[in-house]
């Protein structure tokens, strides 16, 4: 398995893991009007340049943060997570492990009582090594990633979302080439 320096992304899964589950995450309710839900996510990815996507994540609100924005609630919570990049039959195969963290912000409308909302968020990301394929050549291992989606939560508790993303990822000409990449992805959150 490649290693990202101090720890490989398997140590970054355990990271996650022990950082949901720590005791303070244990004493919460769940409640998701005192913030302090937390979910796990499985996420499927593609982009116009042959490159697919898995990710694994984690999400925790930020506890007791709300604010109302033109009769929407917004919050905010972490997503930290581990992707795989992959591409196929471009003269081989390529793929890369990224880790990333991202602080976002879920704007919900009818001050927080609609099951549908808004998502977006900056973050970072690091890959066990630069992504290059004949199409694509990432100049740096760090990366930004912004996204932008749209989601519903479902079920009697709002245990289940559902959500469609554009995110793009590039070291915003930190070093050339910089070419980025936009992809589309489609969210699966458990909420907890």
């Amino acid at each position: 398995m490649a290693t990202l320096g101090i720890a490989g992304p398997a140590s970054a899964l355990v990271c996650i893991f022990a950082w949901l589950a720590c005791p303070q995450a244990a004493a919460q309710t769940g409640d998701p009007e005192t913030g302090s839900r937390w979910g796990m996510y499985l996420q499927a990815a593609r982009t116009p340049h042959h490159v697919a996507t898995w990710t694994l994540g984690a999400t925790r609100d930020w506890p007791a943060w709300r604010r109302s924005l033109w009769g929407a609630q917004v919050r905010g919570y972490w997503d930290v997570y581990a992707s795989r990049w992959s591409a196929r039959g471009l003269g081989g195969d390529f793929d890369v492990t990224v880790l990333g963290i991202t602080p976002s912000f879920r704007f919900t409308p009818d001050a927080g009582r609609s099951r549908w909302f808004l998502d977006a968020g900056i973050g970072a990301t690091l890959s066990n090594h630069r992504f290059v394929t004949p199409e694509r050549e990432f100049s740096t291992r760090f990366n930004f990633a912004s996204h932008l989606g749209m989601g519903v939560m479902l079920g009697e508790r709002r245990q289940h979302e559902l959500q469609l993303r554009l995110e793009h990822v590039s070291n915003a000409s930190i070093k050339k080439p910089n070419p980025g990449a936009n992809f589309m992805q489609l969210r699966y959150v458990l909420h907890f």
